[in-house]
């Protein structure tokens, strides 16, 4: 259903989950741009997901969810972005944003590190390249445990 609302606005679901916290049940849908969307339009002012695209989606999906009774009980229905500070989830991501500041954490140690941070040049051999400063990092795709954007202002 999360889908399909996203779609009518141009958008997809980025992520989804249904859990038990604090308040209680929680429905958390993260939507993003396509990635070819926002490709076609970088640096556009529609290149991000705003906060009239989470309302839309939200009460549109807070209808739909009411209307279908698809879920039991009480639960609170949260829609956002995935943030300035996203998680990049593979070769699509960190050539979707090259150029952009990113912190990359290894399995295991690259050249006697698991951290790096630095601007990302895209992918090479299978490796994705950073450059911090002058150093030039390559971390096999294959050993990257986690990825995110760094926040710049």
């Amino acid at each position: 259903m999360a889908e399909r609302v996203a779609a009518t606005y141009g958008l997809e679901v980025f992520d989804l989950q249904f859990r038990r916290e604090a308040p209680g049940w929680v429905l958390r849908v993260i939507i993003d741009r396509p990635a070819a969307a926002a490709a076609a339009r970088p640096g556009a002012p529609g290149e991000s997901v705003g906060v009239d695209d989470c309302r839309r989606v939200s009460e549109d999906l807070g209808t739909l969810l009411d209307v279908e009774d698809a879920i039991e009980g009480a639960y609170t229905l949260e829609v956002s972005s995935p943030g300035l500070d996203r998680p990049l989830r593979g070769p699509a991501d960190y050539e979707r944003f090259r150029g952009r500041l990113a912190l990359f954490v290894a399995a295991e140690a690259v050249n006697g590190q698991t951290h790096f941070r630095g601007r990302i040049q895209g992918i090479e051999e299978d490796c994705v390249v950073l450059v911090e400063g002058s150093r030039i990092h390559r971390v096999p795709v294959a050993l990257v445990s986690r990825a995110r954007l760094e926040i710049e202002f």
